[in-house]
């Protein structure tokens, strides 16, 4: 499933050169993502024009001086076009002339063609503004095609761009194209960039196996965990959702037809794009997602700002895996928003809270909450402490889940996962401490799968296991001051065997017994040899 990602991977990697991961991902990705387009677009107007499609042989192509079928549609039908285009955009939702279209750019490249830049540049701009919906509007704002870290002159631009998409023609050809192959290629190499993007990949990247673990969470019955999957989320929520891979890891969970709409945040622009790129990439419908670029603290978007509550929009799953410990500055007022008035504010020194409860208000009464947050909510003291009382004492808190530590490629240190529910069965929160389990990696440790499934089945099924999990009564958690420390209720230390001081005095006298023997058949030796 992943070689094509390997593949093109390896060609990223021996291409890239001095640029950092974070510059080529945008080129690599974008490249892809018009050939997923391009692909998309031929076959509808292959549908959509029947046997008036041209199917034209490559030569016979060249002789005509054109690299696409559609081209010569074109040529031959100029009073056609208009209706043409009317309809692509109607059931496709874009347009896409011929000479931007991915097989003329990659034979453009493949002949060295010193018009690749302009042609680039004017196909991206002319995706963006001739499309039907705004999901494709500035999706390659962020694509510096000009950036001289692709060279310093025009033509060494041109030649370096030229490489790189006929190194990237070359080695999708060999496989098939689907949007799932295409998807998952996507996916592999956005992990793959994150690694090589250091403490920058927090802002985009959620590890799979994490976001497994969240993605199961969230899909099972809210009020009964144990009686399975839900049949249907309407609506699923991730308000910092980075390249939104978290998001679709929950649809892939719930079936394509198992989730209403997708809804996602993103406050960096080129993340943003990338968010809506990985969504078309994996066949999700410009009609079943929308991303808003914004910031979540902020509250920016504007169909979250309802305050009728006839109409106010709610979530069945909200997912998110927010910037640990952000600092924000909040000014006086949002003390007062309706996010946050009923709980306070969290310090300006971690958003953690804040973010939280961002969430946590758009939640539906049925759904769940699932969050990625750093230990300290548990304990800190202060504002936070009071938040996490209130929380608690209003039964929001359902579980609290410790994984291990160096999982991320932005931080080594250990993370939770907060579970939360407006309206829970139990009485109690149910504490799994996953520290221990793990396979250790030279750079970063990883969830094998049978980690993943105890975690995700220790939740499901509330069990309680030695050194694993407890489920622990509101009255325990009072008496510890409303800590959620997890060592605190779910030891993983060994027990020290009882040691028999009788027996180990009876070993030492034996070892005594045979170190004299020795030392006289030692001296014997040596009297021997007239040494002694």
């Amino acid at each position: 499933m992943q070689q094509l990602g390997k593949t093109l991977w390896g060609i990223a990697d021996q291409l890239r050169g001095a640029m950092n991961a974070d510059d080529f991902r945008d080129y690599m990705l974008s490249f892809l993502f018009l050939r997923y387009l391009s692909d998309n677009y031929e076959q509808a107007a292959k549908k959509e024009l029947g046997s008036d499609y041209p199917e034209t042989p490559r030569d016979v192509m060249q002789t005509l001086r054109v690299n696409t079928p559609l081209e010569i549609w074109y040529n031959e039908n100029p009073d056609d076009i208009y209706g043409f285009e009317r309809q692509m955009r109607r059931k496709v939702h874009y347009v896409i002339e011929p000479q931007y279209l991915w097989s003329n750019i990659a034979e453009l490249a493949r002949r060295q063609s010193s018009d690749i830049l302009s042609t680039l540049e004017k196909g991206f701009k002319y995706i963006e503004n001739e499309s039907f919906e705004k999901t494709f509007q500035g999706l390659f704002s962020e694509i510096n095609i000009n950036s001289e870290k692709l060279g310093r002159s025009h033509k060494e631009r041109n030649d370096k761009l030229c490489v790189i998409i006929t190194k990237i023609a070359e080695g999708i050809a060999i496989f098939s194209t689907d949007s799932d192959i295409l998807g998952d290629a996507y996916e592999y190499l956005i992990g793959q960039f994150a690694a090589g993007s250091g403490k920058k990949a927090g802002e985009f990247y959620t590890p799979q196996q994490i976001s497994t673990i969240l993605s199961k969470i969230v899909t099972l019955d809210s009020q009964d965990p144990s009686a399975g999957k839900k049949v249907k989320l309407d609506k699923v929520l991730d308000f910092a959702c980075g390249s939104g891979s978290l998001l679709l890891n929950v649809r892939n969970q719930m079936g394509e037809n198992g989730i209403g709409k997708i809804y996602g945040q993103e406050k960096n622009i080129t993340t943003y794009n990338l968010a809506r790129m990985n969504m078309l990439l994996h066949g999700v419908k410009d009609s079943e997602f929308e991303i808003h670029h914004g910031d979540s603290l902020l509250n920016d978007w504007d169909i979250l700002n309802e305050l009728n509550p006839a109409r106010k929009i709610v979530f069945d799953a909200v997912v998110a895996n927010p910037p640990f410990s952000y600092r924000w500055e909040p000014d006086n007022t949002v003390g007062e928003n309706f996010r946050f008035k009923n709980y306070g504010l969290a310090p300006k020194s971690a958003a953690d809270f804040a973010f939280l409860l961002h969430g946590f208000h758009f939640l539906s009464d049925e759904g769940v909450m699932a969050i990625i947050l750093p230990h300290g909510v548990l304990f800190r003291g202060g504002s936070e402490e009071r938040i996490r009382t209130k929380l608690l004492k209003d039964g929001h808190i359902d579980t609290v889940i410790g994984l291990p530590a160096n999982l991320f490629f932005s931080t080594g240190i250990p993370v939770c996962i907060l579970v939360l529910k407006k309206c829970k069965k139990f009485n109690d929160v149910l504490f799994i401490n996953a520290s221990k389990d793990f396979e250790k990696g030279k750079r970063q440790n990883t969830l094998r799968q049978k980690d993943i499934d105890k975690i995700v089945e220790t939740y499901q099924f509330r069990e309680e296991k030695d050194r694993f999990s407890r489920r622990i009564s509101m009255d325990e958690i009072a008496e510890n001051n409303y800590n959620l420390n997890i060592s605190r209720y779910v030891d993983t230390s060994e027990e020290e065997a009882e040691i028999d001081i009788h027996a180990v005095m009876s070993e030492i006298k034996n070892l005594e017994t045979k170190r004299a023997s020795l030392d006289k058949e030692i001296e014997g030796y040596l009297k021997e040899l007239g040494i002694v």
